[in-house]
C-alpha cells in the first residue's frame, strides 16, 4: 500500500493567533544569511514528539497564545498537543501532554494558553510528521523568506495537511505527568559576550538588577524587553557578526533584544550577553508582559546545564506511560 493512502488530511479550521510547522531548526546555513527557525520552546516540542512515537526532529505545529482548531477530513492518525492549553476534541475536554486518536470527522479545538508566566506557545504533533518537503534539511518555517512549512508562510484558515502515516498508530496512547513538563523557575542565565567589553559596570549592573518585562514588540526573531536604559561605555555600533541563538543586543536607545530562532544571521549591534543553550526553551514560552531577570553564569555552569538538560528529557522519556494509567 501507498506511504499516502488512503490519505490522511488534517484541515485547518482556524488557526488561532500564529501556526507554523517547526522542527529544531535548519542547521549549518547562517554563514549563507539563511536563518535558523525552528521550535522557540524546544522541550515542549520534544515532549510533543515523544508523545505520538515520533524521533525528534519531526515536524509539528507550533502556535502561539492560541491554538485554533483543526478537522481530520480524511484517514485516521495519533496525535497530541503539548503545552498549557485547553484541548477539547468532538467537545469533550482532553487533559494535557496525552495522546489521542482521531478518526475521519473529528474536530480537535486548542484554546488559549492559561493566563500565567510561562505559556505561549504549544505543540500539536501527530505520528509519523506532516507531508511536507524539507528544505535545506529542515521542514521549519521562516515566514520572512518563504522557504519550509506549508507553502513558507504561517497557517491559513482551510490549508490542509496531509500526513505521512495515513493510519493510527499501534499500541496504547501514551501521556505524561503535565508536572514533570514544566520549566524550571528562576533568572535566565547568560554568558557575558561576545561584545561585553562596550559596557561599563554600571551598564552591567542595570542589566542583571532590573526585573525586564517583555514587550508585546516581540515576535520568534526577537524579544524587546522594557526598562532602564542600559549604557554603552562608547560607541554603540560594530562591524557586523553573527548573532548567536540566545544574543541579547543593545541597540543606540539602550533596550536589550534577545535574539530568537528567527534572528537575522548578521547584527552590527554590541551583545552585551547570550542566554545559555538550557535557558532558552523558557524564553519561547513568555507573554508580552512577562518579567524576566538574568544572571551571570560561568561556561563551567552553562556546560552542566546543557547536560542536566539532555538527562531531563532521557528521563522525561522514561516516564512516559499509557494514558490510561494516568487518568
Amino acid at each position: 500500500m501507498s506511504r499516502k493512502a488512503p490519505g490522511a488530511v488534517l484541515r485547518v479550521i482556524n488557526p488561532g493567533a500564529l501556526a507554523t510547522l517547526q522542527d529544531r531548526g535548519r542547521m549549518g546555513y547562517q554563514r549563507y544569511g539563511v536563518p535558523q527557525s525552528g521550535a522557540m520552546d524546544l522541550l515542549t516540542f520534544e515532549i510533543a514528539c515523544m508523545l505520538v512515537g515520533n524521533p525528534p526532529d519531526e515536524a509539528a505545529i507550533e502556535f502561539t497564545l492560541m491554538g485554533g482548531s483543526y478537522l481530520l477530513e480524511s484517514g485516521r492518525c495519533r496525535a497530541t498537543v503539548a503545552g498549557a492549553f485547553a484541548v477539547t476534541l468532538n467537545g469533550a475536554a482532553m487533559p494535557p501532554f496525552r495522546a489521542f486518536d482521531l478518526r475521519a470527522g473529528d474536530m480537535l479545538r486548542i484554546g488559549s494558553g492559561t493566563i500565567s508566566h510561562g505559556s505561549a506557545r504549544g505543540y500539536l504533533a501527530v505520528a509519523g510528521g506532516f507531508d511536507v518537503a524539507p528544505v535545506l534539511g529542515s521542514r521549519s518555517t521562516h515566514v520572512r523568506s518563504g522557504i519550509g512549512g506549508l507553502d513558507g508562510a504561517a497557517l491559513r484558515k482551510d490549508a490542509r495537511l496531509r500526513l505521512r502515516a495515513p493510519h493510527a498508530a499501534e499500541g496504547s496512547p501514551l501521556a505524561l505527568d503535565p508536572r514533570l513538563a514544566r520549566h524550571d523557575p528562576g533568572p535566565i542565565r547568560v554568558l557575558p559576550g561576545p561584545q561585553d567589553d562596550y559596557f561599563d559596570a554600571g551598564g552591567w549592573d542595570v542589566f542583571l538588577g532590573e526585573t525586564w518585562r517583555m514587550s508585546p514588540q516581540s515576535d520568534r526573531m526577537g524579544m524587546r524587553l522594557e526598562g532602564p536604559r542600559v549604557a554603552h561605555k562608547g560607541d554603540y555600533n560594530i562591524v557586523s557578526d553573527g548573532v548567536p541563538h540566545g544574543a541579547i543586543q543593545v541597540p543606540g536607545d539602550g533596550q536589550p533584544i534577545v535574539m530568537l530562532a528567527d534572528r537575522q544571521s548578521t547584527g552590527g549591534y554590541p551583545k552585551i550577553a547570550t542566554v545559555i543553550s538550557a535557558d532558552l526553551p523558557r524564553l519561547g514560552q513568555l507573554r508580552p508582559g512577562d518579567g524576566l531577570r538574568f544572571a551571570r553564569v560561568a561556561i563551567g555552569e552553562a556546560e552542566t546545564a546543557a547536560r542536566e538538560l539532555a538527562a531531563r528529557i532521557d528521563l522525561l522519556r522514561r516516564a512516559l506511560r499509557p494514558a490510561g494509567i494516568l487518568a
